[in-house]
């Protein structure tokens, strides 16, 4: 073998190294792009199924909610599911945020209030509809946010985007209190 064909094999092998390693970076790249799109995909899906689940179990709750005495500014029925399922997607994205700062546990308490949140907002429908405890569901939804309300002064601190993500979740709750305690009130 020559000193040029030996040159010519050691860059060959040089290249084909880079290449590997490069297709290799890549391969990584996309492994982790697929699971950060599977992540924020389990983010979201995790509020939207909860709602899903719980309109299934209420079934008619909109109606329901359209033959009660309202108060002023009520809205509409079928302004409910259109505006959960934006909340629930911004919920999610959120959650998803505040998951992807988290190190080793950092952010586990959020996390934490995100689920107890969640989980109270989940039975909150229920308690209203079903049951038909006015005040009650009014007592629990003020005590649901109070817990959002700390979810986001601790958001605050690790992610600003996922604070404003929850901005309208809080100021919709806000506007819930006031119906549901208006219809207590009237009903």
């Amino acid at each position: 073998m020559t000193k040029t064909t030996s040159k010519k094999s050691a860059r060959t092998s040089a290249r084909k190294g880079v290449g590997r390693a490069l297709s290799a970076k890549t391969n990584a790249q996309s492994i982790s792009a697929w699971g950060k799109i599977w992540r924020i995909a389990l983010c979201i899906a995790v509020p939207l199924g909860g709602g899903l689940l719980i309109s299934l179990l209420t079934g008619d709750a909109m109606a329901k909610f359209g033959s009660f005495n309202q108060p002023p500014l009520a809205p509409p029925a079928w302004l409910f599911p259109v505006a959960w399922t934006i909340l629930y997607i911004l919920m999610g994205l959120a959650s998803y945020l505040i998951w992807a700062k988290s190190k080793k546990g950092t952010n586990k308490e959020i996390l934490i209030l995100y689920g107890l949140q969640l989980a109270m907002n989940f039975v909150w429908t229920p308690l209203f509809f079903l049951a038909e405890q006015y005040w009650f569901a009014f007592a629990w939804l003020v005590a649901m946010w109070i817990v959002i309300v700390m979810m986001m002064v601790k958001t605050k601190k690790v992610s600003v985007a996922a604070l404003l993500l929850l901005v309208p979740y809080i100021l919709w709750c806000t506007f819930a209190a006031y119906l549901n305690c208006g219809i207590a009130i009237l009903n």
